[in-house]
C-alpha cells in the first residue's frame, strides 16, 4: 500500500506542477489579448500631429496662393515660394495660430462678413508674421 499512496503523491506532485506551471501561461496569455491601447492606436496617435501640422500649413498655403492671396503678396513685392518655406520653419503653435486665422478669414470673405480688401489686409499680416518669426529665428 505505501507503493499506492508514493505512486498517487508522485502523480498528484506531477499535475499541481503542470496545472502551476500552466497558469502563468494563460495569465500572460490574457494579458497579451486584454491591452488597454492596440499597437494600431498608438500608430495612429503618433502621426496626429504630423497630420494636423500638414492640414494647417494647406490652409495657410491655400489662403496665400488664393487670388486674392497672390495679390496681396504682389504688393507687398513678397514672393510666395520664400513664404512658403517660411512656413515650414514655424512651430506647430503658430502653424495652428496661423492656420486658425487663414481659415477664420477665408469663411468670412465667402459670407461676405468681410470684403476683398480686408482680405488682402489679413494675408498681409499673416506673410508679416511668417516672415517675422523666421528672421527671429535666424537671428
Amino acid at each position: 500500500m505505501s507503493m499506492r499512496i508514493r505512486l498517487s503523491t508522485a502523480m498528484l506532485g506531477v499535475a499541481l506542477s503542470i496545472c502551476f506551471a500552466a497558469a502563468p501561461a494563460k495569465a500572460q496569455k490574457q494579458e497579451t489579448e486584454s491591452h488597454v491601447v492596440t499597437s494600431d492606436e498608438l500608430g495612429k496617435q503618433a502621426a496626429q500631429p504630423a497630420e494636423t501640422r500638414e492640414a494647417n500649413e494647406y490652409a495657410i498655403r491655400h489662403l496665400l496662393s488664393s487670388d486674392a492671396g497672390h495679390k496681396a503678396l504682389q504688393s507687398a513685392k513678397v514672393d510666395y515660394q520664400r513664404v512658403d518655406k517660411a512656413i515650414g520653419q514655424l512651430s506647430d503653435e503658430e502653424v495652428a495660430k496661423l492656420a486658425d486665422r487663414s481659415r477664420q478669414a477665408e469663411s468670412d470673405f465667402a459670407a461676405g462678413a468681410i470684403s476683398a480688401k480686408t482680405l488682402a489686409y489679413i494675408i498681409l499680416v499673416v506673410v508679416v508674421i511668417v516672415v517675422i518669426v523666421v528672421i527671429a529665428r535666424a537671428v
